[in-house]
């Protein structure tokens, strides 16, 4: 895949939005678990606007659609679209990949391996299994890894994937993290440009370190599960984003922003999907 590289003044801090699991349908009217997903996209895409443009870029971590279907694609990226930012993709376990790869790389939205802001890089790793819900970081997905980053070791780097490469303390959603997690972080250890990695798929918020590495996770744009929890749960907390300045020393700040409250009337005995 092609790599972009974009040019902001020396020095300037990169701001990035993590706009995740937005879980559209084709028609406007889809619900996940009762809640409207487009309804609920906008009511973040409004808070995005209030409080965290401008920006430099979008980082959307999967599952940008639920049904696969072309209809729902051409209306995620025109959501995506409108922030008139590059928004660069990555698939997650809903997404039908050649469907995302057909409609995505034209206009702002991108679907490549990485991309250069300044001094640092993103890197976009696929880590879906086809018709499965887990996560596996194949061979030829790890040597890319290490390829891009063994050609700019002075890049500060952030990892994206869309399932997570470390356990999230719940039974159910630990059965979908990714299942090679030691060959993928014993790449991660030979490269000290790696600054930080981020992730959807959990519908929660994470900040953790490993050892000189943030880990990170973001909210849904929709639904919310139940942190720590043994079986499938929805949590009440609302719908978000998370927003990362990227230094030009290398720090990461980074938090979450929410809505003020739920869009609409979730079915929280709802037992999966």
């Amino acid at each position: 895949m092609a790599k972009i590289s974009m040019h902001p003044k020396s020095g300037k801090v990169i701001k990035a939005l993590q706009i995740t699991d937005l879980h559209l349908f084709a028609g406007s009217d889809g619900t996940l678990v009762g809640l409207n997903t487009e309804q609920s996209l906008e009511a973040v895409k409004e808070e995005v606007r209030a409080h965290d443009l401008p920006a430099d870029l979008v980082l959307a971590t999967g599952d940008l659609v639920h049904d696969g279907s072309p209809a729902a694609y051409q209306r995620a990226f025109s959501h995506l679209a409108s922030f008139e930012l590059p928004v660069y993709c990555l698939p997650g376990n809903h997404d039908e990949l050649q469907t995302l790869k057909k409609i995505a790389n034209r206009d702002s939205i991108h679907y490549v391996e990485r991309c250069h802001y300044g001094n640092w890089q993103f890197i976009f790793l696929d880590s879906t299994i086809p018709d499965d819900d887990g996560a596996h970081l194949t061979p030829e997905t790890l040597q890319s890894l290490e390829r891009h980053l063994q050609s700019s070791p002075d890049k500060h780097t952030l990892v994206c994937l869309h399932h997570q490469p470390v356990k999230m303390g719940s039974q159910w959603l630990d059965t979908m993290a990714v299942d090679n997690p030691d060959e993928f972080f014993s790449i991660i250890d030979r490269h000290p440009q790696i600054r930080g990695i981020t992730w959807g798929h959990v519908h929660q918020e994470y900040d953790s370190m490993y050892k000189n590495v943030r880990m990170m996770s973001s909210p849904s744009t929709c639904i919310q599960f139940l942190p720590k929890s043994e079986e499938f749960a929805i949590d009440n907390t609302a719908p978000g984003y998370r927003w990362l300045e990227l230094h030009p020393d290398g720090r990461i700040e980074t938090g979450i922003s929410r809505i003020a409250s739920i869009p609409g009337s979730i079915d929280m005995a709802c037992s999966g999907y």
